[in-house]
């Protein structure tokens, strides 16, 4: 007898000592790699030549920094609960868009009440077709922000590269717009094609046509894609070099404008 009431009481003390140790706490982006999902809304599908642009940005980005990626980008429905897994994600279209389900605006706003960033890359900014109706989705899930123009004075512009102006598969023009959250851009809105200037084909050779300055423009285009990718894994890169595990949990602590 009292050897069993001995065995019980030793499982009862692992059990409170196990409670006792302290467990990470969960928070997307934990894995630290940068992931460019594509969101998708409706019924949309992700098709054609730019959708070797994902990978391409995650290769320039372990290419050029010490970053991990992953180069096999995932997509990801608007009001799937996988939205919230990872902190980034990208819009992108050339058309008008359905008006988002309920389920849809709740999940985009879950996760920009988490922290997440999205990237909203208008792929046919020369009709603003489809920038148009992100913005009017957009004000549906945060009705309280507005998208103003963020230039060279933005971190987005000095985060790995320094530079001058936003540039895509077009030149566009020289600033992008983002919704701001404790200051720093949580929505980025660019008029630009950035996916278009990234994609690739297996052969190497780009299927779109970088317009008016070429390869030049290309590569610029590649740096904001990589100074993106390290506003959303590193929090103030140049004044704090301080990794991506922490900046989720301090995103969603800081206080909205």
């Amino acid at each position: 007898m009292r050897a069993r009431v001995s065995s019980v009481l030793l499982v009862l003390v692992a059990v409170l000592l196990v409670a006792l140790v302290p467990r990470p706490s969960r928070a997307f982006g934990e894995e630290g790699a940068f992931n460019p999902r594509i969101l998708l809304t409706g019924t949309a599908r992700w098709e054609g030549a730019r959708t070797t642009g994902p990978a391409r940005w995650s290769e320039e980005l372990t290419r050029r920094t010490s970053a991990p990626a992953r180069l096999s980008p995932t997509t990801v429905r608007a009001d799937a609960p996988a939205l919230l897994a990872e902190p980034f994600a990208i819009w992108g279209g050339e058309d008008d868009v359905p008006a988002l389900t309920e389920r849809e605006v709740l999940g985009i706003r879950r996760f920009l009440a988490l922290g997440g960033v999205l990237f909203v890359d208008d792929f046919a900014p020369e009709s603003g077709t489809f920038g148009k109706a992100a913005r009017r989705e957009l004000a549906r899930v945060l009705p309280d922000g507005a998208p103003i123009p963020i230039g060279t004075e933005n971190v987005l512009f000095r985060s790995f590269y320094l530079l001058r102006r936003a540039v895509g598969r077009v030149e566009g023009e020289p600033k992008l717009e983002a919704i701001l959250r404790g200051g720093v851009p949580q929505v980025i809105f660019a008029k630009h094609d950035v996916l278009g200037a990234l994609a690739r084909a297996a052969n190497g050779t780009h299927p779109f046509v970088v317009v008016p300055n070429g390869e030049p423009q290309r590569e610029q285009a590649a740096r904001l894609a990589v100074n993106v990718a390290m506003f959303v894994l590193c929090s103030n890169y140049k004044d704090d070099q301080v990794h991506a595990p922490f900046l989720m949990r301090r995103r969603a602590s800081e206080p909205s404008p």
